[in-house]
């Protein structure tokens, strides 16, 4: 279909197994179909777009905001009435409160002429939040075709893979279907393609991949970098603007707008500032340092312990490979075992806050690798701190043996 694939990009193979899957409105699909991924891979862009573009009768629930049996329930079956009824034939909400009563409220509301011939798809975001529920949801929506002898697809979208849902008594086994992380070029394709119409492509394909060549090695999530191109791609038309430089002028536009990306990685990206504060800053031409109410490092409470492997970590992330020895082992020699669960807990509170990011995987075989995402001046607060404790122990240790 040219229309849907000019709309979903870089996902071509995903959209063609699901399509398959689908088949004809008046075939039986498969009973669930099981999508995962990482975070804005696109599973529920894609599978929004590709029910709506095929004018499919489906109900998409979100099971974040559905966080009881009795709320999710009754989303679904209040949706799927309106989609049966005329708004005047469905001003009552339905009330619904196990399974049992699920099954035999959906039956009657399928059998409408509306419904009756074709399939109907339910599709569940955030799907891993389910396992907080009762143990027999799972595999009853598993099974709701069987259950209900009904044309009927559940769709569970989730981050994480389906050996994680499998429960330990068996189950209906769903069709899996995986969403890779999207390459630098699928992002520099899609993100070009959101250019202003008062800008050429190019010139706009120019800017994003400044924009990847900054942010992609410690993001890579779509939407973020979306967000980023929109908030700074004011700064980089700027020269053009003022008449400073032209279009193709890339050499002169990097120079200009690559400092200031590496600004908005210190404080946009790590959330210390808003998108309006960020744009305000942009049109006052002030350093973000200077901003009141900017998170320093005296307003980040980190454990004692936390702060040397922050400093390694900013350390790690800067200098060569080569060079880690040097400055990681005393006197070149072997570093004792420590307690590995510890030093995990510690990385993991520094994820958390942001201070670090993970860079790669987290399945990899080698363990996951993480990049350190704050400022010089950060690490410098950070280690004067520490150097301040440190004075500070030795004056009670000297006093004490006064």
């Amino acid at each position: 279909m040219p229309h849907l694939e000019n709309i979903v990009l870089c996902r071509e193979s995903q959209v063609s197994t699901l399509q398959s899957l689908f088949g004809e409105r008046h075939h039986f699909s498969f009973p669930s179909i099981f999508i995962y991924g990482h975070t804005a891979s696109g599973k529920t862009y894609v599978t929004q777009t590709l029910l709506k573009t095929l004018e499919l009768p489906h109900v998409f629930v979100n099971c974040v905001e559905c966080f009881t049996l009795r709320l999710l329930l009754e989303k679904i079956l209040n949706k799927l009435n309106h989609l049966s009824s005329s708004e005047d034939d469905c001003s009552a909400e339905i009330t619904c409160e196990t399974f049992n009563d699920f099954v035999r409220l959906f039956k009657q509301i399928t059998k409408a002429e509306n419904l009756k011939d074709q399939t109907v798809y339910i599709v569940l975001d955030k799907a891993e939040y389910l396992r907080d529920m009762e143990a027999n949801l799972l595999p009853g929506f598993l099974r709701l075709q069987e259950l209900t002898d009904r044309n009927v697809t559940v769709i569970f979208l989730s981050e994480i893979v389906w050996e994680k849902f499998r429960p330990n008594t068996g189950c209906f086994e769903p069709f899996v279907l995986y969403f890779p992380d999207y390459s630098i070029g699928n992002l520099q394709k899609i993100l070009s393609h959101d250019h202003p119409p008062e800008y050429s492509a190019d010139f706009y394909a120019a800017y994003i991949n400044i924009l990847l060549g900054v942010f992609y090695t410690v993001c890579r999530d779509l939407k973020e970098l979306r967000h980023l191109a929109i908030l700074n791609f004011p700064k980089y038309c700027e020269p053009v603007v003022k008449g400073e430089a032209s279009e193709r002028d890339t050499r002169k536009l990097w120079r200009n707008i690559e400092p200031h990306l590496k600004k908005a990685m210190q404080t946009v990206y790590l959330r210390e500032i808003s998108s309006s504060q960020w744009e305000k800053l942009q049109k006052d031409d002030i350093d973000p340092g200077q901003l009141k109410g900017l998170s320093a490092c005296t307003h980040v409470e980190l454990p004692y312990y936390s702060k040397f492997i922050l400093i390694a970590a900013y350390l790690a992330s800067y200098n060569p490979a080569r060079t880690d020895k040097r400055f990681f082992l005393k006197h070149h020699g072997k570093i004792k075992k420590t307690n590995f669960l510890k030093k995990h807990e510690k990385i993991t509170s520094l994820v958390t806050l942001q201070l670090l990011t993970l860079v790669g995987h987290d399945d990899q075989l080698d363990g996951p690798k993480y990049k350190c995402t704050v400022s010089l001046d950060f690490i410098r607060a950070v280690a004067r701190i520490l150097l301040n404790s440190r004075k500070q122990k030795l004056r009670m240790v000297k006093s004490e043996r006064r």
